[in-house]
């Protein structure tokens, strides 16, 4: 039997070099439902709609000599190996699920497997919990969600590919992206024909209006100074904790933009500032404005499910106006910030970089890295799920969480998920910077109140 063997594409390599016992680069997901899954179903659907359909899932990386890693067919895959069934210990007792599921988050993938795991975490209270721990090589988070949500039993699938237009992210970033990766896939067609660029003049004027602005753009991003040094900095440690939010009705997050002019986005945005104002405030460290790594999907918004995994993925430094007091003031000045971000080609040149950054050594790779990662405290993702609630394997999808590796060395994670109508907000964290999440967690709930009793 023919064994496949590909090399790993350089953006996905710059992940797979980045993993590291202190900070691993795994997406976590955590997707809560009502009453036990059926393990058989389930098993099933994981062999046809994700092993079978999506080669990542059953090849392991393999690295040569000059230490460029590979896919390679692992001849002795196991799917029980990947699919697992985990009692809750001491699940009547607060917070047992959230311990658990820090254990694992600090767990690295067996490297001589492929690199993803499910745990079927039994007994937790209202019903099973599937975990999910995939290596970011394999995939970036908007594709691993939709992906998983493929899993959904016939009849929701539908469900899962609706993206609410308040989420769409970075929107008016849409046409340059467009633009910019549409020419720069021109360009390397026309180098792969050998092909002179000055025998396609519109094209290289196109290639140079984009890379006038993407030079502005990066020189931009250099120039943004190291984060205030807080108590989120710092060095860290082998363990890491989560923690994650009751629902909040997507319904009020809208209503409250309506009434304060600004999106969705904006307003859970905004009350994340006014939760790290109240945590700094609450270790009595002085509250200041703090960036966060934003992740912008770059894949088209029309394909349901993506033919391919890998990473296709910018990242915007958002700056949160931390400093601001009033909250409404606070969102206010949050909306000008994200106008300014989207309007800039940030995220396609971040995207550039990592590809080009995948190619060089590792050391190098980390050492930039962590140069844009003192730049930030954390990283902040938003993403929409499905708008219709689903099940699997016999029982419905309560509630999901998922988070992306802190990259750069930061040691917090907040990630913002909706679903079926309601918003989850997730914190996971370095127990050396962030001991209690659950803190934050309660920040951001108490600050969404605040915003919403001025709303009203």
């Amino acid at each position: 039997m023919m064994v496949s063997h590909e090399r790993m594409a350089s953006v996905d390599a710059l992940w797979f070099h980045m993993d590291e016992p202190a900070n691993l680069m795994m997406i976590t997901s955590v997707l809560g439902f009502d009453g036990r899954l059926d393990f058989a179903r389930l098993r099933e659907l994981v062999r046809t709609r994700l092993v079978e359909r999506y080669p990542r899932f059953r090849q392991k990386v393999v690295v040569g000599r000059l230490g460029l890693p590979s896919w390679v067919d692992a001849e002795d895959f196991d799917l029980d190996a990947h699919l697992v069934r985990l009692p809750v210990p001491s699940p009547g007792e607060p917070g047992a699920l959230e311990s658990l599921v820090g254990q694992w988050m600090s767990t690295p993938l067996e490297r001589a497997r492929p690199l993803w795991q499910l745990h079927v975490l039994e007994g937790a209270p209202g019903g099973d919990v599937l975990l999910s721990r995939v290596h970011h090589c394999l995939a970036d988070g908007i594709a691993l969600a939709r992906v998983l949500l493929t899993l959904a039993d016939d009849g929701d699938a539908a469900a899962v590919v609706d993206e609410p237009a308040a989420h769409r992210p970075l929107s008016g970033l849409e046409k340059w992206t467009r633009r910019a990766l549409s020419a720069a896939g021109t360009a390397r067609a026309v180098v792969r024909k050998g092909m002179e660029l000055a025998a396609e003049p519109i094209l290289a004027g196109d290639l140079m209006r984009q890379g006038a602005l993407g030079a502005v753009a990066l020189g931009r991003l250099m120039a943004i100074p190291p984060d205030p040094r807080t108590p989120l900095h710092g060095p860290l440690g082998l363990h890491k904790r989560a923690a994650w939010s009751a629902s909040i009705p997507l319904e009020r997050v809208k209503a409250l933009g309506r009434a304060l002019d600004g999106t969705v986005n904006d307003v859970l945005l905004a009350t994340l500032a006014g939760a790290l104002r109240r945590y700094l405030e609450s270790l009595d460290v002085p509250p200041e404005d703090l960036h966060a790594l934003v992740p912008v999907n770059l894949r088209p918004l029309d394909v349901p499910v993506p033919r391919e995994l890998g990473n296709r993925f910018g990242v915007v430094f958002l700056r949160l106006p931390i400093h601001i007091e009033e909250p409404r003031r606070r969102l206010r000045e949050l909306s000008r910030r994200m106008l300014a971000v989207k309007r800039s080609p940030e995220a396609v040149v971040t995207f550039g970089a990592l590809e080009l950054l995948g190619l060089t050594p590792a050391p190098l790779e980390r050492a930039v890295v962590d140069l844009f990662g003192s730049k930030a405290s954390l990283v902040a993702t938003n993403v929409p799920g499905p708008r219709a609630p689903v099940s699997l394997a016999g029982a419905r999808l309560r509630e999901l969480t998922f988070w992306v590796p802190q990259t750069g060395h930061l040691g917090l994670g907040v990630s913002l998920f909706s679903y079926a109508g309601q918003v989850t907000v997730g914190v996971a964290a370095d127990a050396e910077r962030v001991p209690e999440p659950r803190d934050l967690v309660k920040a951001f709930h108490d600050e969404f109140e605040a915003l919403a009793s001025l709303a009203a």
